[in-house]
């Protein structure tokens, strides 16, 4: 761990200066595409329109032998594509793999302007990210960026998760961490096949009586509360993976709202039906927003303790109110439609 007196020093002469805060933009979403696929990348300017962030997926459902296919088509799309001011993001390969090397060395040094992140899989650690981070300094040298890449984890081990606060403040460059349900699953020896969601099996149940209801509970609760905690005290971001039955939209739905209620601000899209499932769970609910925004009103100042609908307002409201109203004024910048329900229009 370096001194805090060189931790926003860079890491390469010649390298940007890390970033002191990550830029907070709209982020329901992060759209994964294959982008070895040339059918998919003539569809990229009409996906960048609708979803908040686009990633070029270089590392799983990518098929070894299109792997070099997949990177030279991700170069392709950040050279020619009109993202209308999308963020690009890609998911590299693992590090052990034979292909992380050049994914970081074509990209960075050939889009590394137009790159915004880059997704990491499989971290376990805060080495892992020191790696990543020494050589996207010196790629960012050689290729004379004046902005540096940031990093996004992915916690997809039971060590990843036991070191995800030091996963965290790893780098200035920790953009944020993601969580991935299914190699976190085999990491534990979970009994399950499923790519996110619960599990029927998963239930408390009830005391003894005439009836013994029983109860499907979350596998993902602790994971994404701890993960949550460990982003909200490094100043990132915290996200829900994958949900991998494309047709099961309720339990999608369900899987994404409690991520956003435990204080995750976006999740993996995997198909254009869980685009419009992210936008409808992480943007704040329009009577919520009212509400809060009638808090601000009555304690313009954060302090006092005053009564609204005969419910008690104060400084720990306030400041719930705050976290709403901002992002939804964040979400209607981008989005018309949520501008004019916000009344922001």
């Amino acid at each position: 761990m370096r001194n805090a007196r060189s931790f926003f020093a860079p890491l390469a002469i010649g390298a940007p200066d890390p970033v002191r805060a990550i830029p907070v933009t709209p982020s329901r979403m992060i759209h994964f595409f294959d982008p070895s696929n040339e059918k998919l990348r003539g569809k990229v300017p009409d996906m960048a329109r609708s979803a908040d962030i686009l990633l070029g997926n270089l590392e799983d459902a990518v098929a070894a032998d299109k792997k070099e296919a997949a990177r030279a088509g991700l170069v392709e799309v950040g050279r020619t594509a009109d993202l209308g001011g999308t963020p690009l993001w890609t998911r590299i390969n693992a590090l052990e793999s034979p292909w992380a090397l050049d994914d970081l060395v074509t990209l960075v040094t050939e889009i590394g302007d137009v790159l915004d992140v880059v997704m990491v899989p499989k971290v376990e650690g805060a080495e892992d990210i020191h790696y990543v981070d020494r050589l996207l300094a010196q790629l960012e040298a050689r290729a004379g960026l004046s902005r540096p890449v940031l990093v996004h984890a992915i916690l997809e081990t039971a060590q990843g998760v036991a070191n995800v606060e030091e996963i965290a403040n790893a780098s200035p460059r920790m953009q944020g961490i993601s969580l991935g349900p299914a190699d976190l699953a085999a990491s534990r020896r979970m009994k399950t096949t499923r790519v996110g969601g619960g599990h029927p099996g998963y239930r408390v149940l009830a005391d003894p009586g005439d009836e013994r209801p029983s109860y499907q509970q979350d596998l993902w609760h602790y994971t994404v509360g701890r993960m949550v905690d460990a982003c909200a005290a490094a100043g990132i971001f915290p996200y829900y993976g994958p949900f991998g039955d494309i047709k099961d939209e309720a339990g999608c739905e369900a899987q994404f709202r409690a991520a956003y209620l435990m204080g995750c601000v976006g999740a993996w899209s995997l198909h254009p039906v869980q685009i419009g499932i992210a936008k409808r769970v992480f943007s704040p609910d329009v009577e919520e927003v009212r509400f809060a925004r009638r808090v601000l009103e009555a304690i313009p100042d954060g302090s006092g303790v005053h009564m609204l609908d005969g419910k008690m307002q104060d400084d720990a409201t306030y400041k719930q109110a705050r976290v709403l109203v901002d992002l939804a004024e964040l979400l209607a910048k981008k989005d018309p439609e949520l501008a004019t329900a916000y009344g922001l229009s």
